[in-house]
């Protein structure tokens, strides 16, 4: 399995101590936090897009662009890149950007957006959504796979023999598809025979495991090669503690009051509130890995049993100090993920994959993760 480290930059305050970090320090945790999990051998690192609410990451690709300068290795991502309210051109050309200075480690996560606020700040129409990511998806795959091209559409004014520049650093990098509450995005992934990022953030496994099942039966419906139906899913907050019953009580409090927080309305997607109802629920049932790393590891193998997934993101709790959450994110990495690598292989980002060879990448997998956990082995 891979693993990928995954920041949507909430700026709130700690609920229990009402502690909130400036914006520049909380901006500069996000790249230091990469740099981190770049050292420890996880395999990608990611940032979501938000233009509503109490979050900094309406400039992620500016910030992406910091995290490419301080990293060499690991994979760049979005989480998602809200292409919907955006235009193609302009995400054509500043991710390619991120992928030359990256020489190649760019991949595309889209989605439509769970946040429904940020849809009339782009002049997006209340349901139009779907639509729109569709066509525009359609137009960045062609701006970057061909040169002068042409187009017409609905959602924004024709082009003429134009070419996006910069081009990509070795071809279109490869895009997958954030799905979270419906199948819309999990068919247009199959349509496309790209791969599909599952939130599995705040709802039953059950709901999710739909999602993707669908998913995969379309993937090859459409004639595409089963090997490559690439899944990832996400898990919400990492709070990792020496037993489950310290965890508990560390974080506790904070993720209740999160919860609450989020639950209020005009914070959530109708429909798409947190239903876990405290922590012992999220622990026992929900995505959240939370407890001894015995327990995270059972419990990302109790969601690979339903999904089957390639992939597995998390994000630490990033409203508390910063050298707590690093000291997390080194006992994941040293305590965790080889005990799941060791049971969990997957084909994606190696030779076998039809990405997995971009020049960024020759040669270098599976054996750069395992070198670097060694190595943090060792300084423990």
């Amino acid at each position: 399995m891979r693993f990928q480290l995954l920041d949507i930059l909430p700026h709130i305050e700690n609920p229990v101590t009402g502690r909130l970090v400036s914006t520049a320090d909380r901006l500069e945790q996000a790249v230091t936090a990469a740099r981190q999990a770049e050292r420890l051998g996880l395999d990608a690192v990611a940032l979501g897009e938000r233009h509503a609410g109490p979050f900094l990451s309406a400039g992620v690709t500016v910030v992406l662009g910091a995290i490419a300068s301080a990293t060499s290795r690991v994979r760049i991502q979005t989480g998602v890149c809200v292409l919907s309210i955006l235009d193609p051109l302009r995400v054509a050309e500043d991710y390619a950007t991120i992928d030359q200075f990256s020489r190649g480690r760019l991949e595309l996560v889209i989605g439509k957006g769970n946040e429904l606020r940020q849809l009339p700040m782009f002049g997006v129409g209340a349901g139009q959504q779907w639509e729109q990511l569709a066509e525009k998806y359609k137009l960045l795959r062609r701006l970057w796979r061909e040169e002068k091209v042409t187009w017409e559409g609905r959602f924004r004014g024709p082009l003429s023999e134009v070419t996006s520049l910069p081009r990509p650093f070795a071809g279109a990098p490869r895009v997958w598809h954030g799905s979270a509450t419906t199948v819309t995005s999990a068919e247009l992934a199959a349509t496309w025979g790209d791969p599909l990022f599952s939130a599995n953030a705040i709802q039953p496994r059950a709901n999710y495991q739909v999602l993707i099942d669908h998913y995969r039966a379309e993937y090859e419906r459409h004639g595409h090669d089963p090997r490559h139906a690439y899944v990832a899913a996400g898990s919400g907050f990492l709070f990792l503690a020496d037993t489950t019953q310290e965890a508990r009580e560390r974080y506790g409090p904070v993720y209740e009051q999160m919860v609450a927080f989020f639950n209020r309305p005009g914070n959530h997607t109708p429909g798409n509130e947190m239903v876990f109802r405290d922590i012992g629920h999220a622990i026992a049932e929900g995505p959240a890995l939370v407890g001894s790393p015995q327990q995270i590891i059972d419990k990302i193998m109790y969601f690979y049993e339903a999904f089957g997934h390639d992939l597995q993101s998390f994000s630490l709790p990033t409203m508390i100090p910063h050298e707590q959450q690093l000291d997390m994110l080194e006992r994941l990495a040293t305590e965790v993920l080889p005990a799941v690598r060791r049971e969990v292989k997957t084909t994606l980002w190696s030779g076998e994959d039809p990405y997995g060879g971009r020049p960024a990448f020759a040669g270098r997998t599976v054996p750069d993760a395992a070198a670097a956990i060694e190595g943090a082995h060792a300084r423990r």
